[in-house]
């Protein structure tokens, strides 16, 4: 029989949020020719055998499905190894999409980065997940199956990660203690528990899983000129931090601003996706001042800047997506009170997003054009693309009718619609002001349309508005409140609609669309 040539590495791949102590006492069994492969054959290293830690899913940060940004876990890897004493290198690997093509990708990048590729001949695969240490064996590799089939069943770092989600402190004793410290030195115990306990967030991190970042992140962006004039004359030079930044746009505007060359500009959004691009245009040099920073957070779930730190506040076109994927105003009351409390006396909070109707409980007449009688789709199962080509080919009245069905699902809103006799070619529905409004505001994102339909637009009037604001303690500048956006009126509300009223048949006047608040906080 020929000799199996000693083992010069050990490929060890996973996300590797934490490490616990049976794969730190694995891996030294490991190198120490103590453990056989998955086959049953003996594993002999040679003396001089390192751990490859591939840490998978680098690029990928602060959702529940890769909580823990790759510097800490390869920093955390780096103190475990050295107390453990095993001789490691840490090769980070970017996030990809499912593929049988995973292993190539993990050892093409340990390749690049080791300079020296990984053969079967010198490398053996440390992995417990089946289905992923058979693209390594199909690979020519013999694998070491870790936790697979080990005796006491030893939990996993997902498993024990999950028990530090809920408060079980047995964590601690399952993770290696290098790690436990090293999580109780950076509090990512605590920032774990806030990813996963995030009740607007889905797994990969973001408010909604059918959005069009291209085309979002577009329309904001075309966007921006026009809302930073509207809020430039109101910002308090300082710490300037905008809330819901989208990819940067709004700040991209203001580190132009000679006001604020001095100022420290703070973009914070809870989307990892938009955070992301944000911070690629700022490795671009599209900021023009320096000081801009950006941070993936949720100002619900907790503070993020001191009390009494921040002289500008911003939000634009936020507070809607707050209330529609929380607990409606419940939650914008609490973003209130947080922003309160990080506002300096003389700061202000600016904000800027559409508007319910002051009246919305008003029967209207919604007139559209087109037949009413198209039945609605189950769009959830077609692709993307599929779904808005659909709508976007729907008359107005039979969007409508969509709107009825998807609207209500999907945001929890109450649809009440009748539908009146109107002459040939135009469909009458009668509903409450607020809902007819809705749907205009909705109708035509026919890019996302189910994401869209997720946002309700119409929860707040400005009579809300003034009143949770001043109850928190904010004072109101002048200026601030509802007022009617006519372009919006023009160009997209009334295109194939109209208001009237059910009584008299007379033409309802569109209501305001918007508000612009710029709430002080009292030098007091």
């Amino acid at each position: 029989m020929l000799a199996v040539p000693d083992i010069r590495h050990v490929l060890f791949p996973g996300r590797h949020h934490l490490v616990t102590a049976f794969q730190a006492a694995y891996l030294a069994d490991l190198l120490a020719g103590r453990v056989r492969d998955a086959a049953g054959e003996p594993v002999t290293c040679a003396p001089d055998a390192r751990v490859v830690w591939a840490v998978t899913s680098a690029t990928h940060s602060g959702t529940r499905r890769n909580p823990v940004p790759a510097h800490r876990r390869e920093a955390m890897i780096e103190a475990v190894t050295a107390r453990a004493g095993l001789p490691s290198l840490v090769v980070p690997v970017a996030d990809v999409p499912p593929s049988p093509r995973f292993a190539h990708t993990v050892l093409a990048t340990a390749e690049l980065v080791l300079g020296a590729p990984l053969t079967p001949a010198d490398t053996v695969v440390a992995c417990s997940t089946p289905s992923v240490a058979a693209l390594y064996t199909a690979e020519g590799f013999r694998v070491a199956p870790v936790e697979d089939g080990a005796p006491g069943d030893p939990p996993r770092p997902w498993d024990v990660l999950e028990r530090m989600v809920a408060g079980d402190q047995t964590w601690r004793t399952l993770a290696h203690p290098d790690a436990v410290a090293y999580y109780e030195r950076y509090r990512l115990d605590a920032h774990v528990r806030l990813v996963h306990t995030d009740p607007t967030v889905q797994d990969d991190g973001d408010l909604t899983e059918t959005r069009d970042y291209a085309t979002y992140t577009a329309a904001f962006d075309d966007a921006s000129d026009r809302k930073w004039a509207q809020v430039a004359p109101h910002v308090v030079p300082g710490r300037v931090v905008d809330l819901g930044c989208a990819a940067g746009g709004l700040l991209e505007r203001a580190a132009r601003d000679p006001r604020l060359a001095e100022s420290d500009l703070y973009g914070v959004d809870v989307s990892r996706h938009l955070v992301a691009e944000a911070e690629h245009r700022r490795a671009q040099g599209v900021f023009a001042n320096p000081n801009v920073f950006f941070a993936q957070r949720n100002l619900l779930l907790g503070p993020v800047f001191p009390d009494r730190s921040v002289d500008t506040t911003t939000t634009i076109a936020l507070t809607h997506e707050i209330a529609s994927y929380g607990n409606g105003r419940a939650d914008l009351e609490l973003l209130a009170r947080r922003v309160f409390a990080h506002t300096r006396p003389g700061g202000v909070w600016i904000n800027s997003d559409v508007l319910g109707p002051g009246d919305p409980d008003r029967v209207v007449d919604l007139v559209l054009e087109g037949d009413g009688d198209v039945p609605p789709r189950d769009l959830s199962g077609l692709a993307r693309d599929e779904a808005a080509a659909y709508v976007a080919g729907l008359a107005p009245a039979a969007r409508f009718v969509q709107f009825a069905q998807d609207f209500p699902a999907l945001s929890g809103a109450d649809v009440d619609v009748e539908w009146v006799a109107a002459e040939p070619g135009v469909s009458v529905a009668r509903t409450s002001l607020r809902t007819a409004m809705e749907y205009l505001y909705t109708r035509d994102y026919t890019d996302s349309w189910l994401s869209e339909c997720h946002e309700r637009f119409c929860d707040m009037t400005g009579d809300d508005w003034r009143d949770l604001l001043e109850g928190v303690g904010f004072e109101l500048d002048p200026g601030s409140g509802p007022w009617r956006n006519e372009w919006l009126v023009e160009n997209r509300l009334r295109v194939g609609a109209a208001l009237h009223d059910p009584a008299t048949g007379e033409r309802v006047p569109w209501p305001d669309t918007h508000v612009l608040t710029v709430a002080r906080r009292p030098l007091a």
